[in-house]
């Protein structure tokens, strides 16, 4: 008996012992505290996303229901937070004790904060569409990613400053780092600038085609602060920094209005003058009066007979689509070739091929004589 009183006495002094300004039975009912909370943390959030949930559902605007999708990570945290704060309440803490567990919630509750807001900013950057009328794509996307390192910086400041270290001293202090970092740093900010030239002109945007010369030709993806990011037509990524797109001469075939169609048709030099009128004349009859094709009113249009080749008489073919899409003309560009052949054919003319004829006026005195086989009706009467 006198044994089980003498641990009993034991326990008590442990219990009571003191530790950082309270004893340990204090801290453990922190710590059952903290953990029942924490323990808690799946049904509290599951609880509270349930109900706004169930609010913004009524709501005929999506916005609301993205805004809440984007909270449910910050929210899911704030049940640490307020077990973290009935914990030390309990706690009652004293001195530096106190003034360090007080810093360390404010930067918690700060954190939340900061984070809902840099989440916020991606649903509500559909307000910032609106601006893409005035500003290019590009540029909103540019501007939604400045205000979210903005929202990041301003946080991280406030938690320095809770733990009393002061931003603006730090700063100032990096100026010559700064400089530094600037000079070694030269090429990336000759790429930010080019970037922001790209976007400020409109060369181009994600979705266009361009072509520039030995550097890349394919489908723009993303503008970057450094670099852009170009897809091949044989869907390799390339990333090309923005100053070789700033640079150089950039096609952007996107853009076209209308798409070209530039052929010369040789014809065979058999072929008689109204043949030539007549297979003229149907070709640009075709063009003419084809939907397809664009009217000789709006761009130039042209089929003549242009020049008399080596092997052909040249006939030019210059005139435009209305579509731009790539597969829709190749399939008008077939067309026209299937009609250009029937008129050539109907007209009993021919397509002229590279050929090149040797005359001889007379062969070389030394030369032997070329001998001719007889023929059978020859060889009969000798």
């Amino acid at each position: 008996m006198d044994k089980i009183q003498n641990f009993k006495k034991m326990f008590l002094d442990v219990w009571h012992t003191d530790a950082l300004g309270a004893d340990v039975g204090t801290w453990i009912g922190v710590v059952l505290i903290f953990m029942f909370f924490l323990a808690l943390r799946g049904v509290f959030t599951k609880l509270l996303l349930t109900k706004i949930q169930f609010l913004t559902s009524k709501t005929l605007s999506t916005i609301d229901d993205d805004i809440f999708r984007t909270l449910e990570k910050p929210m899911s945290f704030l049940p640490i937070v307020i077990g973290l704060f009935l914990a030390t309440t309990y706690l009652e803490p004293e001195g530096m004790l106190s003034t360090v567990i007080y810093d360390i919630e404010k930067s918690l509750i700060a954190i939340v904060l900061f984070w809902s807001l840099f989440n916020i900013m991606d649903p509500l950057s559909s307000g910032l569409q609106k601006l893409e009328k005035i500003f290019s794509k590009p540029m909103v996307l540019w501007l939604r990613k400045g205000i979210k390192f903005l929202i990041f910086f301003i946080g991280l400041a406030t938690v320095l400053e809770i733990w009393g270290i002061q931003v603006a001293p730090i700063i100032a202090s990096l100026g010559l780092f700064g400089v530094a970092v600037a000079l070694g740093a030269q090429d990336m900010f000759k790429n930010l600038i080019s970037g922001l030239t790209i976007i400020a002109e409109k060369r181009f945007c994600p979705g266009d085609w361009i072509l520039v010369d030995g550097v890349v030709e394919g489908t723009v993806e993303n503008i970057g602060f450094r670099s852009t990011e170009v897809r091949r037509f044989d869907k390799a990524p390339v990333h090309v920094p923005n100053t070789r797109l700033s640079d150089s001469a950039v096609t952007n075939f996107s853009k076209m209005t209308h798409r070209r169609i530039y052929w010369n048709i040789g014809i065979t030099y058999n072929t008689t003058i109204e043949q030539l009128r007549t297979i003229r004349d149907e070709i640009e009859a075709y063009i003419f009066n084809n939907k397809d094709f664009t009217s000789a009113s709006e761009v130039s249009t042209f089929v003549r007979i242009s020049k008399f080749s080596d092997s052909s008489i040249d006939i030019m073919l210059y005139c435009f689509t209305n579509t731009t899409n790539w597969g829709e003309w190749l399939e008008i560009k077939e067309q026209l070739a299937y009609k250009l052949k029937e008129i050539v054919e109907t007209n009993k003319s021919g397509f002229a091929f590279p050929s090149q004829s040797i005359y001889l006026e007379s062969m070389p005195s030394d030369a032997p004589e070329v001998f001719v086989p007889p023929t059978k009706a020859k060889a009969k009467k000798k």
